[in-house]
């Protein structure tokens, strides 16, 4: 990591503060060893309990990626009698070879797959919006409507653990200055109303009280990242998804979608200077999965060959319905950031003082019994 975080910070012997959170905090939470397998057989067990009476036990995310695909397999391979149901956004950016992934794992690991079809003309329209907005986070309409139907297909079949393919060895570091919550749907809604021309009528959204209170406190809604409790090496598991799911490599982190892959490999690095390259091998390198000099030498490949590029342009400029020029003429009018916008940020803020001080008074309380 470098100083295109712009809020990055190093102490005395030129340490970062993303490592020195890594160091103190997150290695905490992450436990890929014996006593992690432990903890997570018990989570299983609870899951599989409380859904005794349910068709599904838990639902997971699917998008063809590495870490969602590995998750599905280990799943499985250790729990075989683990009722899972995969949930897939199909936001028309799919590649053919995501579409041939997803197929192979659910086929071969005999998973029911729920996939919720986001209608063209809006995501397109959404999309679009986005991409006038000037914003670094241009995955937030595929990101929302992944985790929106998510939430109403879990509530749907009475689902309440969502185990996530998220985790810390390949994702534990990452800039919060280079992107905004893709969950905040007031910035989704002001962003589609300023540049939007159609009404969003089945693009599903959700809302930060339902998320941050009704799903988790009333719902009891629980998340759950079973990779953090379980040795994931990234390139093993590539090779062993590759052998057992016939599972085939975009060449990319997320490159599963082709929007994603354009945001990722020229949004952000042309106009941001934002190389999520360095974030990803960050991680790696934190993870002791690979060294910082493997890392510089990846660094050093290029993101896009030029005619990839252009095809790429092309591609996207015709999907978007606009011209190539109003496409090259969007990259390039002045960038903005999250707070350019209507936001739930100070709702956010004030949330996570509320749960201090309401854990701060439970520990006390806790204190007081214990004495008493």
């Amino acid at each position: 990591m470098d100083t295109t975080d712009p809020v990055i910070n190093f102490d005395g012997n030129g340490v970062c503060n993303h490592c020195r959170y890594f160091d103190d905090v997150l290695s905490k939470k992450w436990h890929p060893n014996k006593e992690g397998e432990e903890i997570l057989d018990k989570f299983i067990l609870q899951i599989q309990t409380e859904g005794k009476s349910k068709k599904y036990d838990c639902v997971i995310g699917l998008s063809g990626g590495v870490d969602s695909s590995y998750l599905a397999y280990i799943l499985k391979k250790r729990y075989p009698e683990l009722r899972i149901l995969a949930v897939h956004i199909d936001g028309g950016w799919n590649s053919e070879l995501a579409v041939h992934n997803i197929e192979n794992i659910v086929k071969r690991l005999g998973i029911d797959l729920y996939t919720g079809v986001i209608p063209w003309d809006e995501m397109q329209d959404l999309q679009l919006a986005y991409f006038k907005s000037q914003l670094a986070n241009q995955d937030v309409p595929q990101d929302h409507a992944f985790f929106a139907t998510l939430y109403e297909v879990a509530i749907k079949n009475g689902i309440k653990y969502f185990l996530s393919g998220g985790n810390l060895a390949t994702e534990s570091i990452l800039p919060s200055s280079w992107g905004y919550d893709a969950m905040d749907s007031k910035q989704l809604k002001a962003i589609h109303r300023q540049f939007g021309n159609l009404k969003l009528k089945k693009y599903v959204t959700v809302s930060f009280f339902k998320r941050k209170i009704y799903y988790p406190y009333f719902l009891k809604f629980k998340i759950i990242r079973p990779l953090d409790y379980l040795p994931y090496l990234k390139e093993e598991a590539k090779e062993i998804i590759k052998q057992e799911l016939d599972w085939r490599d975009y060449g990319g982190k997320h490159h599963e979608s082709k929007f994603t892959k354009f945001f990722q490999a020229y949004w952000l690095p042309q106009k941001f200077g934002f190389d999520k390259r360095k974030a990803h091998l960050s991680s790696l390198i934190v993870a002791g999965q690979i060294t910082r000099e493997e890392a510089i030498i990846e660094l050093s490949k290029p993101l896009y060959s030029e005619n990839e590029l252009n095809e790429d342009k092309e591609f996207l400029s015709k999907k978007l319905g606009i011209s190539l020029s109003e496409f090259e003429s969007i990259m390039n009018q002045p960038n903005k950031v999250f707070t350019d916008y209507p936001s739930n940020f100070n709702n956010e803020k004030l949330l996570r003082s509320v749960i201090r001080k309401l854990n701060v008074m439970k520990n006390k309380l806790f204190k007081y019994a214990e004495l008493n």
